[in-house]
């Protein structure tokens, strides 16, 4: 069970819409789903190219990879979260009704959804953020984020944060920042555009999955961050299959250099009672 990456640009108003119609192209090309709603969604709309196309001219409205929705008001949120609610039932046959608790662990360990909250951030998107932040998504936020005085951080270098159980056996098993934090600030559009790729990374992506995921977050940190290997790239490759292809040779040697020994792929639960064979 995969699901591909969603990028949601949620409802804040910004100052300077380029910087959001940057990221959400940016991620728009290398095909992961975008998703817009209120301000965002309206500025994304007001800024056209040298052809005089504006995003969702130049982009499908498809809930697809590649593609651009938008979803409506800010309020229109809950269309957002419902979609990944909606990927537990459709592909894994979860009961909705009265399980809240088993599909926020569904998402988390399964579902690569960001939420993006750039610019002015009011109480509401406050509220917004920390409606998506139950079901197991994690939430980007402008610099203006900061005054709310409130962030979720993960810590990628206390290995024993990220144990969590196989459901298959019953064993706990050691699976990375995946996804590192839950609310976090981001003080540029840079920092903003590679924390969305690495927080798109989830504990039960197959090795296909992870693999095209690492090559995008080593692919932007390079971009924009001049860095030539993410801090934390040995925690998140499990085994070696998931190291994408182009960066083989000179990412296996990396890790050698870290100590870096490969991982189980579990298929991961936070929830004790859903262990099917206990040891």
């Amino acid at each position: 069970e995969e699901a591909g990456a969603d990028v949601a640009m949620v409802d804040t108003a910004v100052k300077d819409g380029l910087s959001l119609v940057e990221m959400a192209e940016g991620f728009l090309k290398r095909r992961y789903i975008v998703v817009a709603s209120g301000c965002s969604a309206m500025d994304l709309g007001r800024y056209r190219d040298e052809e005089g196309l504006t995003l969702y001219e130049k982009y499908p409205g498809d809930f697809d990879a590649g593609c651009l929705v938008n979803v409506g008001s800010c309020v229109a949120n809950s269309h957002i979260v419902g979609a990944t609610i909606k990927i537990a039932s459709i592909f894994a046959r979860r009961n909705l009704r009265g399980n809240f608790e088993e599909i926020a662990d569904y998402i988390l360990n399964r579902v690569g959804a960001v939420g993006v909250a750039w610019g002015a951030y009011s109480q509401k998107a406050a509220s917004i953020a920390t409606g998506v932040n139950m079901w197991g998504i994690p939430v980007i936020l402008g610099p203006h984020g900061a005054k709310y005085r409130r962030q979720y951080l993960g810590r990628s270098d206390v290995d024993d944060d990220w144990y969590v159980y196989n459901a298959r056996t019953g064993e706990k098993v050691y699976v990375g920042p995946a996804p590192e934090h839950l609310i976090v600030v981001a003080e540029t559009k840079e920092e903003c555009i590679v924390l969305t790729a690495k927080l798109c990374i989830r504990p039960n992506d197959t090795t296909k999955g992870r693999q095209i995921k690492l090559s995008h977050y080593i692919d932007l940190t390079r971009k924009y961050l001049g860095k030539e290997w993410p801090d934390d790239i040995d925690k998140l490759v499990r085994v070696e299959g998931d190291i994408p292809i182009t960066f083989k040779e000179d990412l296996l040697r990396e890790l050698k250099d870290r100590g870096w020994k490969p991982t189980e792929i579990p298929d991961p639960t936070l929830l004790p009672r859903l262990i099917r064979e206990k040891k």
